[in-house]
C-alpha cells in the first residue's frame, strides 16, 4: 500500500496536470516563496509547554487544553481547511491509526481556523472519529508560531477552485491559515516532537507518529 508521502506526491501530480497552467504557476510560486520565507526556528519546538487554550469543536462545545491532557498524551494535527485536498488526505490517513493511538493513551485532535460548522463538514466528509476543533483567528496557531498569511494571489486560485470563500469558512478576511503541523504533547503538557513544514504537500507519516509515542 502506498505511503502517505507517495499518495500526496501523486495527488500533487494529478492536480497540476489538470488545472490551467497559470493557476499551477501561481500555486508553485506561493509554495516556493512561503517555503523560503518561513522561519521554523520561531515555531514551537520540543521542550516548550503547550499554551493553555479553550476552543470549540465541530458541535460548538468548548474544549480546553487541560481537558485533553486529562486523557493522556495529545497529537495535534493542524490543517489548512476542508478546501485543502492534501489536508483531507492526511486526516483520512491519521484516522486509520486512531485505535493504535488510543491503545497508547493518546488523543488525536485536528485543528483549523474554520468555523465549527465547517469543522463538522470536514469530520463527516472524511469519516473522522477524533475531535476536529476550530481555532478561530488562528489564536493557538499564532502562539505556536505556525501562521501563514497567504498572498492576495490565493484569491485567484480560490476563484478557480469552485469559488472557495475563506471569509465564510473562517469568519474573517485575513487569508491566514496554519502551516500544516503535527505536534506530540505528553501528559505533562510538554511538547515532545514536532513536524512543521511550510511546503504544504509534505506531511508526517502516521507510522512516525506511532514511533514518537513509543519513544516517550
Amino acid at each position: 500500500m502506498a505511503t502517505l508521502t507517495e499518495q500526496l506526491s501523486q495527488l500533487y501530480t494529478d492536480i497540476h496536470t489538470t488545472i490551467p497552467r497559470e493557476i499551477s504557476e501561481k500555486i508553485n510560486t506561493m509554495l516556493s516563496e512561503h517555503s523560503a520565507s518561513f522561519d521554523v526556528s520561531k515555531a514551537a519546538k520540543a521542550g516548550d509547554k503547550l499554551p493553555d487554550f479553550k476552543i470549540k469543536d465541530a458541535f460548538g462545545k468548548e474544549v480546553s487544553r487541560d481537558e485533553l491532557l486529562a486523557g493522556g498524551n495529545i497529537v495535534l494535527s493542524f490543517y489548512r481547511g476542508e478546501w485543502c485536498p492534501y489536508c483531507n488526505l492526511e486526516l483520512r490517513a491519521l484516522q486509520k491509526i486512531v485505535p493504535e493511538l488510543a491503545a497508547k493513551g493518546t488523543t488525536l485532535v485536528a485543528i483549523s481556523p474554520e468555523l465549527p460548522d465547517q469543522a463538522f463538514v470536514t469530520s463527516q466528509k472524511n469519516e473522522l472519529t477524533f475531535p476536529v476543533l476550530s481555532d478561530l483567528g488562528n489564536g493557538l496557531a499564532g502562539q505556536l508560531g505556525i501562521v501563514f498569511k497567504q498572498p492576495d494571489t490565493i484569491k485567484d486560485v480560490f476563484e478557480f477552485w469552485d469559488g472557495v470563500d475563506l471569509k465564510a469558512r473562517n469568519g474573517d478576511e485575513s487569508l491566514e491559515v496554519p502551516v500544516p503541523a503535527t505536534i506530540l504533547i505528553d501528559r505533562t503538557g510538554t511538547i515532545r516532537n514536532t513536524f512543521i513544514d511550510p511546503h504544504w504537500t509534505k506531511r508526517l507519516e502516521p507510522a512516525t507518529v506511532l514511533k514518537w509515542i513509543d519513544e516517550l
